[in-house]
């Protein structure tokens, strides 16, 4: 009997020593998460997102992004690194491209390119010869680690979002990566500016906890920014050179405003719409449990040491909102049951929403009118 208690008494001491000193990928920062206030107000909740219908795109998964092409047709992208090419019912399907990577956010150019950030290999351009050209993959000396979204600009300049200098995808996975930066709250995401004149990249913002959608206010003097890690939205003066966006924030100074704060998920892609609308998803919902961790760094690091299944992953749920540039919701569609996972964001064309997800085998579709939306008289 002694030997068994000796025996147990070892076993706890080492789980305990793994527990609290195996190493981790991260060096968590204690920060004090806002009090979620849940499902009310703009963001009741609701079941209107429920009626979307899901369009595959099998064998392939995780439709993070969609953008329409100067041919009307539907573009995305997804894990395999494929491009694939469609009609906007889902027809006609064909791969145009792969890129060896991972390409999340996706716009056009003046001349019909296809730009795209790629986590895995930076800021790229597929050619009409089908070739797939490397625009940017450093900026200062410094690789861009987490290439993410992408809006091109009238001026033909790309702003882009490079989420994370600090955990890499290569090594981790987009989705692991990503979590791991919002777990450790280091914030050392930027937006960066890529000039093809010149062939030069400029640092916008610094300062950023795993930025992720960009898009480009009617003036496109500013820039409207998802932060996912801080579960807001931003909007921040376009011809900022390196400006820390966090201490702005935090110093109420010019050139970032938060347009959106305390978001009940985490905010992904961004995209301008009609009648003066942004389209933000959240990939998952917030969680008490890691909101309750914030102020406890060593708490998140223990987490990472246990079995995947047991890491804070909120579960499924299907969100999507609209908002102006002023930062009043103007629509939230929410779908509580998941029926598509994880959503990215939301692409309009023409009364139709086409809602993106990360690691779902389709992407969904929903006529604006379902919604109870009535598009402005021109």
């Amino acid at each position: 009997m002694r030997n068994g208690l000796l025996l147990a008494g070892a076993v706890i001491a080492a789980a305990a020593v793994y527990l609290l000193a195996w190493p981790v990928p991260v060096a968590p920062v204690a920060w004090n998460a806002p009090k979620s206030a849940g499902y009310v107000g703009a963001h009741a909740r609701n079941e209107r997102l429920a009626q979307l219908q899901l369009v595959a795109v099998t064998p392939e998964v995780g439709p993070e992004h969609i953008a329409f092409g100067p041919d009307g047709r539907l573009y995305t992208a997804t894990l395999s690194g494929a491009v694939l090419r469609m009609n906007a019912d889902g027809s006609s399907i064909e791969t145009v491209a792969n890129t060896a990577g991972r390409p999340l956010g996706l716009d056009f150019d003046a001349n019909g390119r296809l730009i795209i950030a790629d986590a895995l290999r930076g800021l790229l351009a597929l050619e009409a010869d089908g070739s797939v050209r490397v625009l940017a993959s450093s900026v200062g000396g410094d690789p861009i680690r987490y290439a993410d979204a992408v809006v091109v600009a009238a001026d033909g300049r790309m702003v882009f979002t490079d989420a994370t200098q600090r955990m890499s995808p290569q090594e981790y996975g987009t989705f692991d990566a990503a979590l791991f930066d919002i777990i450790e709250q280091s914030c050392s995401g930027r937006v960066l500016e890529y000039d093809p004149a010149t062939g030069e990249t400029r640092i916008v913002a610094t300062g950023l906890c795993f930025p992720n959608g960009v898009a480009l206010t009617a003036d496109e003097q500013s820039l409207i920014v998802a932060e996912t890690g801080r579960y807001r939205v931003l909007k921040i003066a376009r011809g900022s050179d390196a400006i820390d966006a966090g201490k702005a924030v935090r110093d109420n100074s010019a050139g970032v405003t938060v347009l959106l704060d305390n978001l009940p998920g985490f905010p992904d892609n961004v995209t301008r719409g009609a009648d003066g609308r942004f389209w933000t998803g959240f990939t998952k919902p917030r969680s008490d449990a890691i909101d309750g961790m914030s102020g406890r760094p060593w708490l998140r690091a223990l987490t990472l040491r246990l079995p995947k299944s047991l890491w804070p992953v909120p579960a499924a749920y299907g969100h999507v909102i609209a908002f102006d540039e002023q930062g009043h919701v103007l629509l939230d569609l929410q779908d509580p049951t998941g029926k598509l996972p994880e959503t990215s964001g939301a692409t309009e064309r023409d009364g139709v929403l086409y809602v993106q997800s990360l690691h779902a085998d389709a992407f969904g579709v929903l006529p604006l009118k379902d919604a109870g939306v009535t598009p402005r008289s021109p």
